[in-house]
């Protein structure tokens, strides 16, 4: 009877999970949206690392990305537009033991939220964001994004974008705190899945841009790189990407690139063809945030009313002669 006891337990705290576990609802997405490829690819990952659903958490903010939370069977909070990165990071300041992910649009994490992208940067929590950079307000049809490119035509630009798009991966690589740099494209599936699987294994804040085509608005925007493997740069290091043979036949294009050499990765994050994939920088020294702050300091409920009542107090006016 002892010896079958483990064999019990074990059945009961199986922790092998399928793509099922964390499938939810039909995505909603349109077809040919590269949204489609990246789900796919945070399912894998869920199941490959087994990430229990019940400690796992996705939030977004605002635009067609941000339905993600909704087509995964984990926890999730749709948030507001560009504040996704504030609410994940009180998550994980209150419950450090959770997985969380962060989903964002390049409007979203780019232009509104662009301060709290700055900020979740310098502060380097231990969470995953991705931003799905498909150049374009899709959701509210089709408005010029940072990301759009120049003399792109919208119903903000109808004479066509006169600025530059905004770089995010250099602009991320340019703040001191980054420690997670990377960048994915939605047509080769397999390095989508590689890359956040390295982002969710570093300890940190992993930045990841995945660029991805928008076939209602943008549909032809990338169709260049993806008929001509040539124009894609795949990076590759011991300690970064390894790339298989039968995708090394495809793209050929190939660099040794260390992730730890930050002047490299800018230097290659300014170069926008060919298309550059993979981990540009990985610094697994920089500190996390939750890591500093005093863990032995528990907000009971008495606690925090008399924290609240000594608040009050504070602004209280009482009326003259009044006992205390």
């Amino acid at each position: 009877m002892s010896e079958s006891l483990p064999h019990c337990l074990l059945d009961l705290v199986d922790d092998r999970y399928t793509l099922e576990d964390y499938q939810s609802v039909a995505p909603r997405w349109c077809v040919g949206c590269g949204d489609h490829a990246v789900l796919t690819a945070v399912q894998r990952l869920c199941r490959d690392e087994k990430l229990p659903p019940e400690k796992t958490v996705f939030v977004s903010g605002i635009g067609c990305s941000s339905r993600f939370p909704h087509y995964l069977k984990t926890y999730g909070f749709h948030g507001l537009h560009g504040r996704a990165l504030p609410v994940a990071q009180g998550i994980k300041i209150k419950r450090p033991d959770l997985h969380v992910f962060v989903v964002m649009g390049d409007g979203d994490c780019c232009s509104i939220g662009t301060a709290h992208w700055i900020h979740a940067l310098r502060y380097n929590m231990n969470m995953t964001a991705i931003v799905l950079d498909n150049g374009i307000y899709g959701l509210t049809k089709k408005q010029a994004s940072p990301t759009s490119p120049r003399g792109q035509v919208s119903n903000t630009t109808p004479y066509g974008s006169h600025l530059d798009p905004l770089n995010p991966i250099d602009v991320t690589l340019g703040v001191g705190n980054a420690s997670f740099v990377a960048q994915a494209v939605d047509w080769i599936p397999d390095l989508v899945h590689d890359i956040i699987q390295a982002g969710f294994r570093h300890r940190g804040f992993s930045f990841i841009r995945v660029l991805q085509r928008c076939p209602e608005y943008m549909g032809h925007r990338y169709d260049d790189w993806v008929q001509h493997p040539e124009r894609m740069l795949l990076l590759k290091h011991e300690n970064g990407l390894q790339i298989s043979p039968d995708l090394g036949r495809i793209y050929r294009n190939q660099q040794e690139h260390d992730p730890a050499d930050r002047q490299r990765a800018r230097e290659i994050a300014a170069v926008n063809d060919p298309i550059p994939v993979g981990i540009l920088y990985r610094n697994e020294n920089v500190p996390c945030y939750e890591d500093e702050q005093v863990p032995d300091i528990v907000n009971t409920a008495d606690r925090v009313a008399r924290c609240l009542e000594a608040e009050f107090a504070k602004f209280t006016i009482e009326p003259p002669g009044a006992a205390r």
